[in-house]
């Protein structure tokens, strides 16, 4: 068991004509409420000056940022070519929220920062500058030096988690890109990251089927039996407590939400339409599989309401509140 002070949490700004800003520093003018661990924000200065009018210390490293959280929000400076105005996103914008990305994670992999908490980017403006990950997890993916197929998207609420097995592909080419490989490895990397990010010795999986109810024994489907099912029993071979193919229709109901920890869904929406209709304002995206500890708010930029004092704080908070827990129960495991 660690006794070391956990170091405080690197937020990267994202992109700073968007919401970040704002309500990264709604979460530090509100981090008592919220019960916050210390951050310091990785980005531009001036994007959080021209929405908030809060005390702002500029610091050179996280243990700095420690030291002024409680009268100022720390931040260390990244510098952008221009001033970008709220709700109107530039290239420069971007290349200033890659930066602060890219050293807000190399501080977390270096141990001065505890967890990275990833504010949103403008993806269509880091494509125009050359940006080649289809998105945040894949860039921090290959700067801790793994592969982005051994990493995983979770969304957790607090009654809720849910892992997609396959995630932004077309509809139709979900059956395709299913292998019993593949979600064994969603699986594993699912059942690991819930013993290391939320201190469950011995978690609990419930795997969704593809088809509706399950296939019905192949009447309507078979990927249950010739790819689902078999993935369930190589799980469950290794020692892990797994079940299923379940009807996704019938996974998300309290009483069902009581028999596992995280659901394995075989794409995008079947995880995320749970998750979303339970915990819209609070949950967060973990990313399991990494070296760090990685977390982000599930919203985007916002551009529409940007600079406009309405964006809603919470997504971030929890994001920050979750980062922090999952520090501190590796930390404790190390």
């Amino acid at each position: 068991m660690s006794s070391t002070p956990q170091a405080p949490l690197a937020v990267s700004l994202g992109d700073p004509a968007g919401i970040g800003p704002e309500v990264i520093a709604k979460c530090w003018d509100n981090r008592a409420r919220f019960g916050l661990p210390p951050f310091v924000v990785v980005g531009d200065g001036h994007s959080i000056a021209a929405v908030w009018d809060g005390p702002i210390e500029v610091v050179d490293d996280p243990e700095h940022g420690d030291s002024a959280f409680d009268h100022a929000l720390p931040l260390i400076q990244v510098p952008a070519a221009s001033h970008d105005l709220p709700g109107h996103p530039t290239i420069a914008g971007a290349h200033c929220s890659l930066d602060a990305l890219e050293l807000a994670v190399g501080l977390a992999r270096s141990g001065s920062a505890s967890a990275v908490v990833t504010g949103p980017v403008a993806k269509e403006q880091l494509y125009a500058m050359g940006f080649q990950h289809p998105g945040q997890t894949e860039f921090v993916a290959e700067r801790c030096g793994i592969s982005p197929a051994n990493v995983v998207m979770m969304l957790a609420g607090p009654t809720l988690r849910t892992v997609p097995v396959t995630t932004h592909v077309p509809l139709d080419a979900v059956a395709s890109q299913l292998t019993s490989a593949l979600i064994e490895s969603r699986g594993r990397a699912t059942l690991r990251g819930l013993q290391r990010n939320f201190g469950i010795a011995e978690p609990r999986l419930a795997v969704s089927g593809l088809n509706p109810h399950a296939g019905e024994g192949g009447q309507l489907g078979r990927e249950e039996l010739d790819i689902i099912a078999p993935a369930v029993a190589a799980l469950a071979a290794e020692g892990w407590r797994v079940s299923g193919p379940f009807p996704a229709d019938t996974m998300f109901h309290e009483r069902a939400r009581a028999n596992y920890d995280a659901a394995l869904c075989m794409f995008h929406d079947q995880a995320l339409i749970p998750i979303k209709a339970l915990h819209f304002e609070d949950a967060v995206n973990v990313t399991l599989g990494l070296p760090i500890v990685r977390t982000a708010p599930d919203h985007g930029t916002a551009f529409d309401i940007a600079g406009t004092d309405r964006a809603d704080p919470r997504p971030m908070a929890a994001a920050i509140a979750m980062a922090g827990r999952s520090a501190m129960l590796r930390m404790e495991a190390a």
